[in-house]
Formats: structure tokens, sequence, C-alpha cells
């Protein structure tokens, strides 16, 4: 099982697994405990909002992906069937 992010859970990843955070990532940590509790909180809001909507991103592009080519037959039979005289405008 994975967290919204695709990630296992903390608990089981082994130590090996355990992977130090990014330069980038530390500087964002010390940047947010610098800020009072009450705008740390508003922060990470903001935050976790912005991540879960990379997530639904990701996962319309992996069902796009997924269905591409049964997306672009569709498209082929419809150029035809418009090319015959046998669509109907909606």
């Amino acid at each position: 099982m994975s967290d919204f992010l695709g990630l296992p859970p903390a608990e089981r990843v082994s130590r090996e697994e355990v992977v130090m955070p990014s330069q980038a990532i530390t500087t964002v940590v010390k940047m947010l405990e610098s800020l009072p509790e009450a705008m740390q909180d508003h922060v990470v809001e903001h935050l976790y909002d912005y991540l879960a909507d990379l997530q639904d991103e990701r996962q319309w592009d992996a069902v796009v992906k997924k269905t591409q080519p049964q997306l672009i037959e569709a498209a082929r039979r419809a150029k035809h069937a418009i090319a015959q005289g046998q669509a109907t405008p909606l």
C-alpha cells in the first residue's frame, strides 16, 4: 500500500531504503520552522492541496497514456465517418 503520492508508508521502509531529504526540502523545512505555528499550518494546508493536485495530474496522465491507442482509433473512425458523410452534427 502507498500514500497519496504513491510512496510506501514510512513504517514499511527499511533503513537501507531511507533517503535523506534534498537540500531544497531541508531549506523549505527551515523556512517553515521560522514561521509562527498558525502560518505553518496555513502553508502546509496549501502544500497538501498542491501535492494532491499533482497526484491527480499523475493519475490523469496515466489514464490518458493507457487509453491513448483507443482514443486515437476513435478519432480515426470519426474522421472517416465525417469524410464519408456518415456523421451527424450534435
